[in-house]
């Protein structure tokens, strides 16, 4: 086993990096790294982006979104967060084992004084609270085993970028299962910091493997190949916001003028179909604002910038930009 040195904060090229070596390099050997993001949400591999995520407060927030190789549900990173990845052999068995490759975390942790536990199918908690969350895949018999360690995170920014109005979107992506969470600062031995945290955990699970850690150096042309996939993959809107399932979305409000209903059908993250009605008296036919709207990405900035140099009162009456950009997203 070696470990891969990555220092990057920004997502989308830690999550090229973490792929391209999951992927790509030698079989014969195991690996891990040990990363840090700044602030985003990690949608899973099978979720909705629309569904998961309160699209206005990181876009106000700078907060990125990325999706990921693996599946279930959409977590938050950030600067107090510390994320692993465990590549290995499958070893012949081709059933998701989340203990298997977890337990060395645990019993890594145990070390610095947090008494933790596996829980459920794929969470490690303390007193019944979450504070990581993992996910596997599986390529070529190899498994990528990845999670987060919520060490000292901004909870309450949590809350708020994950918070989203579940009953206007109908989709078969796969939701986010809401949990209580906690970090592992305050329940630690020794008061130490980030890098402190770090260092220690890579040393323990080194231990547990009866190994002295020893680091794997990429070759520049890797780096140039992680680099292209970032890029090209993992940096574009087709991937952390097109690749979402077909869904359907649906609201409604009544304004001084009267009510409008958006209806909306959305695929490969493009408005594939826009129906709006009401009792609002308006000069022109709505047809044409729908007809302007289809084809157009579904997320709230695209949108506010097509419609920017519409007058929406001419359908409607006195209405902003803004009160139908909240409307027509999530």
């Amino acid at each position: 086993m070696k470990y891969i040195e990555n220092y990057c904060n920004d997502p989308r090229y830690n999550l090229a990096f973490e792929e391209y070596c999951f992927k790509h390099l030698s079989k014969d050997e195991d690996y891990v790294i040990l990363w840090i993001n700044g602030p985003a949400i990690i949608v899973g591999k099978n979720q909705n982006t629309a569904e998961e995520v309160n699209e206005r407060y990181i876009q106000d927030n700078g907060i990125k979104v990325v999706r990921r190789i693996t599946g279930g549900g959409a977590v938050y990173h950030d600067l107090g967060n510390l994320n692993f990845s465990i590549i290995t052999d499958l070893g012949g068995n081709k059933v998701i084992d989340f203990k298997k490759y977890n337990i060395p975390i645990v019993k890594a942790l145990e070390k610095l004084g947090v008494k933790c536990e596996l829980s459920g199918r794929n969470d490690i908690t303390i007193d019944g609270k979450k504070f990581s969350g993992i996910a596997q895949s599986i390529y070529k018999d190899r498994v990528l085993n990845h999670g987060t360690l919520l060490f000292d995170t901004k909870i309450d920014v949590l809350s708020k970028a994950l918070n989203v109005k579940q009953d206007k979107i109908a989709s078969k992506g796969v939701k986010s299962v809401k949990s209580r969470v906690t970090n592992i600062k305050p329940y630690m031995r020794e008061d130490i910091d980030m890098d402190e945290f770090r260092n220690l955990l890579l040393k323990y699970i080194f231990e547990m493997e009866g190994l002295i850690p020893e680091k794997y150096e990429l070759s520049e042309e890797e780096k140039a190949d992680i680099d292209r996939l970032y890029r090209e993959k993992y940096s574009t809107w087709e991937w952390n916001y097109g690749k979402s399932p077909k869904f359907n979305f649906k609201n409604y409000k009544r304004f001084p003028f009267g009510s409008i209903d958006i209806r909306l059908s959305v695929k490969d993250g493009i408005i594939e179909d826009c129906k709006i009605y009401g009792d609002f008296f308006g000069a022109e036919d709505v047809k044409h604002l729908e007809d302007k709207l289809k084809g157009k990405r579904y997320d709230r900035y695209s949108l506010d910038s097509e419609l920017e140099n519409e007058d929406l009162t001419k359908y409607f009456g006195n209405i902003t930009l803004e009160e139908f950009i909240d409307l027509v997203s999530i």
